[in-house]
């Protein structure tokens, strides 16, 4: 029986959006933002040298179709992206209104999200005072930090020291629509940091914020502070059956890797396996060779956003590529005859962009088991549609399949 593995580079865009002026970083408009392409210019520019050197290289992804497919978005050069594709690739394009996770996720497992997200808006405060005296009275804290949009990164180098002091969470947004939660996981306690977030994430579901996020860190004032690998998303429940849901009950196992799990409130998810993406790689390598026959693996390896997109890291998100280029090649040669591998993205994160947000970017969809050709221009709800087909169950989304 066929197998299925749905695995998406997070923020991988390859740029060409239709309706990129009404999404923005700061005050540019995404119009122009290519994540792949971008990145392949400034590698062959020289504008990537740390850690590594020269043309962007990764051969195994572009002969799948990635160089084809970031061409045909949107007519950029995609220098050191020139090979013959010997795979099944497409261009996918998102409905809904969002340059998110949940809705780049969504959307891919056959669910456009059918409502407004809810923002917080640029300014001190972010958050209303009537929000704020919820969260404290509900979760017994008496007081929060921050309250403001930043970086994840920075935010706890500025007020991880005072944190530790009084106790009080640092609480923090983005452009995405979130509401984050950083904690030190010694001082105040992951345990608690859970109950906190898993606590106040009705109130923000409510408004339509996306996620709650656990931010755990690690460190001290003189050391700095570091964020542990123990990320714990609580999003909205999708609000009708996913990809996950058609295929756990057509009796079939459905393994989540990373945080596909918490992205989909564990819908439709028999068991998950997280990590950094090095584990993660490890995770997906075993999968191959372990899972059951008629299963979907659905996968996200979110290093290339969370650590080199948002933090505008070239040199690093190229790396990062490579990394990747080079596991994938090792996974291939172990899927069995019938199995059908889907690499994607959910929206795109051009780190040569201004500001610190996602772009707004069609993505690749490259497929390996099916043979060699393209779909041309998709939906991403067709890609749920064209997982339901290999695995020979029913679809219920939008979509439909391009194989």
């Amino acid at each position: 029986m066929s197998r299925a593995f749905l695995v998406v580079m997070d923020s991988v865009g390859i740029g060409g959006a239709k309706d990129a002026d009404r999404f923005f970083n700061q005050d540019r408009p995404d119009t122009g933002a290519n994540t792949l392409g971008r990145i392949a210019q400034a590698c062959a520019d020289g504008r990537a040298e740390e850690g590594r050197s020269g043309a962007l290289q990764v051969p195994t992804l572009d002969k799948l179709g990635l160089g084809a497919a970031t061409r045909a978005a949107s007519d950029a050069p995609t220098p050191g992206l020139n090979a013959e594709s010997q795979g099944f690739w497409a261009v996918a394009h998102e409905a809904s209104l969002g340059k998110d996770t949940p809705s780049g996720h969504w959307e891919l497992a056959g669910l456009p999200v059918p409502w407004d997200w809810k923002y917080f808006p640029d300014t001190r405060p972010a958050f209303a005072k009537e929000l704020v005296d919820q969260i404290t009275g509900l979760t017994g804290v008496d007081g929060i930090l921050g309250n403001c949009h930043a970086s994840g990164t920075q935010v706890i180098q500025d007020l991880g020291a005072l944190h530790m002091q009084t106790g009080f969470p640092i609480c923090y947004t983005s452009a995405d629509s979130v509401f984050q939660v950083a904690a030190h996981e010694d001082t105040f306690g992951l345990s608690r940091l859970y109950a906190f977030c898993e606590a106040i994430a009705p109130i923000l579901h409510d408004m339509k914020v996306g996620r709650v996020i656990a931010r755990p860190f690690k460190g001290d004032a003189d050391s700095g502070f570091t964020r542990t690998t123990n990320r714990k998303d609580y999003a909205i429940t999708p609000p009708e059956p996913i990809l996950t849901n058609w295929v756990q009950d057509a009796g079939r196992r459905v393994y989540g890797i990373g945080k596909v799990g918490d992205i989909f409130s564990m819908q439709g998810i028999d068991e998950v396996h997280k990590g950094d993406d090095a584990a993660l790689m490890t995770h997906l390598h075993r999968l191959v060779d372990e899972a059951d026959d008629g299963s979907l693996t659905f996968a996200n390896f979110v290093e290339f956003d969370s650590v080199y997109g948002h933090r505008r890291d070239v040199s690093g998100y190229a790396r990062a590529l490579e990394w990747f280029d080079q596991q994938i090649a090792g996974v291939l040669p172990k899927l069995r005859d019938g199995d059908l591998l889907i690499l994607t993205a959910d929206h795109g994160n051009d780190p040569t962009w201004s500001g610190t947000d996602h772009t707004r970017e069609c993505v690749p969809v490259l497929c390996y088991g099916v043979g060699q050709g393209s779909a041309g221009h998709i939906a991403f709800a067709d890609v749920a549609a064209t997982v339901a087909q290999h695995l020979n169950i029913p679809s219920h989304g939008p979509g439909r399949s391009f194989l």
